[in-house]
């Protein structure tokens, strides 16, 4: 086995592959970010809500992604390539981060609730002033979760013509070339660790060491 070699004999082919993956994996962490990060402050107020919307994200986490992919690929207007995998994903990426905001928000110890309160806050004083910034230890490990999550499904965007490094690991096995596959496969698990470890340096920049410590962190 080669796999080193096989890299080195075909750079191109695999830079533009590892560059259009990164691509897709931070355009579909930003939306997501964007997105699950309000809907989970808002089902933090709405209790009822919440348990809809956490059960609809782990219904869709249950779903194979190929299925899911397949399913999109066949609506108007989505079809095979980028706008179809980003979809996908940002869904898969609901399950974590919805569940770590809501439960970093309701988390937070209801006598500093209560404290915050009697200062004379607004519900959205303390939501954004006090629960946000107390959960943010949570909401990082949710964040961490779905950045290794995206960065794994993403190769199987390549069955509806994404052209990323999950077509290394299909044709791979396609040709029965075990180069192929472990090159795609060890790029993908080195993309992974890479944005975990950038996540984690940003967590302890912006993450009180007070706060780092309850979450059980060093």
């Amino acid at each position: 086995m080669n796999f080193p070699g096989f890299i080195l004999n075909n750079t191109g082919l695999v830079y533009e592959y590892t560059l259009n993956h990164i691509a897709l994996v931070v355009t579909v962490l930003v939306l997501s970010l964007l997105l699950w990060t309000a809907v989970g402050l808002v089902i933090s107020r709405y209790d009822r809500m919440a348990e809809a919307v956490i059960g609809l994200g782990n219904v869709v986490f249950c779903i194979p992604s190929i299925s899911l992919f397949g399913l999109f690929m066949t609506v108007p207007g989505l079809g095979l390539g980028r706008r179809t995998a980003t979809l996908v994903l940002v869904l898969y990426a609901m399950m974590p981060l919805v569940r770590s905001v809501y439960m970093g928000v309701k988390s937070v110890d209801p006598a500093v609730i209560d404290a915050g309160k009697g200062m004379g806050m607004t519900g959205l004083q303390v939501l954004f002033k006090i629960q946000v910034p107390m959960a943010w230890p949570m909401v990082f490990a949710g964040i961490r979760v779905a950045v290794v999550l995206i960065t794994g499904i993403a190769t199987m965007a390549t069955f509806i013509g994404e052209k990323n490094l999950g077509r290394l690991i299909h044709q791979g096995i396609t040709r029965g070339n075990a180069d192929m596959i472990f090159a795609g496969a060890v790029i993908v698990s080195i993309i992974a660790l890479l944005l975990d470890h950038i996540m984690g340096r940003i967590q302890r920049k912006i993450i009180s060491p007070g706060l780092r410590f309850q979450a059980g962190e060093q």
